[in-house]
């Protein structure tokens, strides 16, 4: 063994000896040699600081996943992940042996002991796993407003929608109480009402808030939105001393990706908003992988962004470590990349002038080594190979290592399709979340209210229609005299015209008026 190698070995086991729990990736590798007792390990302690699993396509990253979650599980550590081809509900069944994995265990001298381990199966149509789902407060105007991909103009409508429904204690639970507020506060008494206080809301953008609301429907999702809400203490449960692996099954919304990754980021909201604060502990309560994260990252807005800095940057002090999976780190914001502080890299490709770019953008991030060319070793990694940098127990970024990693344990693979529907409706999740509520909500607060305003309004109308028929019918038809004319048209009314007109004459010219009968009515 030669200077450098012995010298590479005692480097190695120095930086990576936590003396608390830890989860084993694998062992260093130098010009090609794999070192057993060069251990690279992670501190379940410091896995509450978080991480960043990268690599191109093809290089292993989903199995780097599993075998955390194997390990973190083995911790009585829960785990949520993405199972976005729906290939990891092997978790639950142990894997076999063949010569891959054996060349494997002979190089990391550890024997493979195969194993499953505890699943829950979720997903957001409800169809491939038990129903996950979200109330749309929950979800908040800022993150949904990235799932209908809103404008700034719309966004700013979509937080005045939500405010007026606090204001007026208007539950938003599902996509209808939504549909039913923003047609509401667009036109009519709705629009009226808000005038003043909140502004108008002009008929183009709700109509195109109301478009994009329909569109989600029409893909079958409308589901995800409503009562009953997923309850974040299901992802902290444990079987037989082994923490729960929860899975939330994509395969089927692949196309949806910003929904999805929206969705992850609102548990990630109200696990931040709900836990209480523990500080650091010797291991988590509980990690959450964030999968195909570059999907959450692209085209986000500011208020967006910062958002996601603001959890990742205070998450840790709930116990929750958040572990980003990606295709490079120039992927991720330098706001949040700067969090992350435990670093498993996959082999990177240096294809295209970009590709290029991001590989010099991410050997900047790493320290400085005594053994490797960091540029040479990232494209020259193999499968299930990477070159790892963790925080030690101090918070001291290790040395960089290349690293043969362990292989997970389980099936590297899905269930058969019996195995996974028998799995998925023995769970008691599946029929906790199968059937949806409908509590009293927007819809139905303001149905009523639009009612009575109808109601009030037909009532004004026919006391309005009844007064003018009275009017009406008060006045004389056409040809038919009115009551002072007939009154004027009696006989004793016309004599004593006769009379009265007579006397007036009579008076003018200094004469008595007499009627031919000698007496007048009056006695003149």
């Amino acid at each position: 063994m030669s200077d450098l190698s012995s010298k590479f070995i005692e480097k190695i086991k120095s930086s990576y000896a936590p003396t608390g729990s830890y989860i084993y990736l694998g062992a260093g590798i130098l010009d090609g040699q794999v070192y057993s007792e060069a251990e690279v390990n992670l501190s379940l302690k410091m896995m509450n600081r978080h991480g960043l699993i990268a690599g191109a396509t093809g290089t292993g990253k989903t199995r780097t996943l599993q075998l955390l979650a194997e390990q973190l599980s083995d911790a009585s550590v829960p785990v949520f992940m993405l199972d976005v081809k729906g290939d990891l509900s092997g978790l639950n069944q142990p894997g076999s042996v063949n010569p891959k994995i054996e060349e494997r265990a002979q190089q990391l001298n550890k024997p493979f002991s195969p194993s499953g381990f505890p699943i829950e199966i979720y997903s957001l149509s409800g169809k491939m796993g038990a129903q996950m789902r979200a109330t749309v407060l929950e979800f908040g105007p800022t993150l949904l407003s990235k799932v209908l991909d809103l404008n700034d103009t719309q966004a700013g409508v979509m937080a005045v929608i939500f405010k007026y429904a606090d204001d007026n204690k208007m539950p938003i639970i599902d996509l209808n109480d939504l549909k039913k507020l923003v047609s509401y506060l667009s036109e009519g008494a709705g629009a009226a009402e808000i005038k003043s206080s909140y502004g108008t809301i002009s008929t183009a953008t709700s109509g195109t808030i109301l478009r994009k609301i329909v569109a989600i429907e029409q893909q079958g999702l409308a589901g995800m939105f409503g009562e009953k809400s997923f309850d974040i203490e299901d992802l902290f449960e444990r079987v037989d001393g082994k923490g729960t692996i929860s899975l939330l099954n994509i395969a089927d919304v692949q196309n949806q990706p910003v929904l999805y990754s929206t969705f992850l980021l609102s548990l990630l909201a109200e696990l931040f908003n709900t836990m209480p604060e523990v500080g650091d502990l010797d291991k988590p309560k509980l990690i959450f992988f964030f999968d195909e994260a570059h999907l959450l990252f692209k085209n986000s807005s500011k208020a967006f962004l910062e958002q996601i800095e603001t959890i990742i940057r205070l998450i840790r002090s709930k116990g929750i470590g958040v572990f980003f999976c990606t295709q490079a780190p120039t992927d991720v914001p330098e706001s949040v990349l700067g969090q992350l502080g435990n670093r498993v890299q996959h082999a990177l490709r240096a294809f295209t002038p970009n590709d290029v770019d991001a590989l010099k953008k991410t050997v900047n991030t790493y320290p400085k080594s005594d053994f490797y060319e960091i540029d040479k070793i990232l494209t020259s990694l193999g499968t299930g190979q990477a070159l790892v940098t963790v925080l030690n127990e101090k918070g001291i970024p290790t040395e960089v290592s290349a690293t043969m990693l362990t292989p997970p344990r389980a099936i590297m693979g899905p269930l058969t399709a019996a195995d996974f529907d028998q799995l998925v409706h023995a769970s008691s999740k599946y029929t906790k979340y199968k059937d949806p509520i409908d509590p009293e909500s927007a819809y139905d607060i303001l149905t009523k209210r639009i009612n009575e305003q109808t109601a009030a309004a037909e009532q004004e109308k026919q006391e309005a229609e009844a007064q003018k028929q009275a009017e009406q019918e008060s006045k004389p038809k056409p040809g038919e005299k009115s009551l002072v004319e007939q009154v004027m048209g009696a006989t004793i009314t016309r004599q004593i015209g006769k009379e009265i007109v007579r006397g007036i004459f009579g008076m003018l010219t200094g004469k008595k008026t007499r009627s031919k009968t000698g007496g007048g009515l009056f006695g003149f």
